[in-house]
């Protein structure tokens, strides 16, 4: 599981920085929307912050024989004011990762032929891709005053797919099963 190369392990660390920070975030985010009102979104916030940490702990996983101090350098939002805007934020930073981020970080280490951070990277990319639909459908709830409508949330601990409602039979990024997954409710 060793990384070979500089910059795919530069990658590593910078998104590990990410997924850290965004964990954090959800979580306060989560508290602030229950706070206000929003127990369910801040239950989504919750979640998310869940499957952010599994993003984190893959990428972290990949870079464990790489021993020592390192400088990580890491976009992240910041901002704390109300339940609108910090669903934006998420929004915005999911698309970044899902636009911008990992699609530049998948084909390097695909380039450099190192497997271990393209599973990560693409169990990360495919996981906010989902995140990012779900920010938008609870502004858009939020937006009309409302709380959404949910009971329970599954998230999967291996790659961080998160699903609403029903939990599903197997991941359909990773394959795991659904035994596994952390139910939010």
């Amino acid at each position: 599981m060793a990384v070979n190369n500089a910059m795919t392990a530069d990658f590593l660390r910078s998104a590990y920085g990410g997924e850290s920070m965004a964990h954090m975030r959800y979580l306060i985010w989560g508290d602030s929307a229950e706070k206000d009102g929003y127990p369910n979104i801040g239950k989504l916030f919750r979640a998310v912050a869940y499957a952010e940490w599994a993003h984190a702990k893959n990428h972290f996983n990949v870079l464990k024989e790489q021993v020592g101090d390192n400088t990580v350098v890491a976009g992240a939002v910041f901002g704390h004011t109300n339940i609108i805007e910090n669903l934006q934020g998420a929004i915005d930073g999911e698309l970044h990762e899902v636009k911008q981020m990992y699609p530049v970080y998948l084909e390097t280490a695909r380039y450099q032929e190192e497997k271990d951070a393209q599973r990560s990277f693409n169990y990360a990319l495919e996981a906010e891709k989902v995140h990012a639909k779900i920010f938008e459908f609870a502004q858009d709830t939020a937006k009309q005053g409302k709380d959404l409508d949910i009971a329970t949330m599954y998230v999967c601990p291996i790659c961080g797919y998160t699903e609403i409602g029903d939990n599903v039979e197997k991941c359909p990024i990773c394959g795991a099963s659904r035994d596994v997954f952390k139910a939010f409710e």
